[in-house]
């Protein structure tokens, strides 16, 4: 996925402050809640997006919604609100937890399956493709059911490509130009 500039900016930004004040722990558990949250309630991104409502009203209610966060973490996003930038904020929220994680040595790995499958499954995968260098890992799975079957497995900048539509799509190939 692509991130803006100021995503980036604002992520580094609160990695620098948070790695001074030794509150990067903190602040990395709190943003994969404010991730969550903000992944979830389509009502809070309707709210933070609506031109027409000024940025006094919209701190007033993140500061309601985000009460339990630490002061760092509430004082980013009264910045971010106030800088008319609250379209980002999960963008950054998702931003500063690649880079806390890109520190941490953290591979992220997404395996992508026509349908769901079992935890064994999974693991079976990432066992057999040895892309994945250690037990460091963040795993993303997703379901899309255009691949037909078979799986897509992405780990950094390398893919493994053994989708069913990959296949059938190479045979159709071979097929022309033959």
């Amino acid at each position: 996925m692509l991130t803006s500039k100021v995503a980036k900016r604002y992520a580094q930004g609160l990695l620098d402050f948070t790695n001074e004040s030794g509150q990067t722990a903190t602040v990395f558990s709190e943003m994969k809640d404010v991730v969550k949250l903000m992944s979830e309630s389509k009502d809070l991104n309707k709210f933070f997006l609506t031109p027409y409502i000024d940025s006094k009203k919209k701190i007033e209610v993140a500061n309601e919604v985000f009460k339990s966060l630490s002061h760092s973490s509430q004082n980013l996003i009264k910045l971010v609100i106030k800088q008319g930038r609250e379209n980002q904020l999960k963008n950054i929220a998702q931003e500063y937890i690649n880079k806390v994680e890109d520190i941490n040595g953290v591979q992220r790995v997404t395996l992508t399956t026509a349908t769901s499958i079992s935890k064994e499954n999974i693991d079976q995968i990432i066992k057999s493709t040895n892309l994945v260098k250690d037990s460091n890992f963040d795993l993303n799975v997703t379901i899309n059911p255009e691949i037909l079957g078979g799986y897509i497995l992405r780990v950094g900048d390398q893919q493994i490509d053994a989708s069913v539509k990959t296949k059938l799509n190479q045979v159709k190939k071979d097929f022309q130009l033959n």
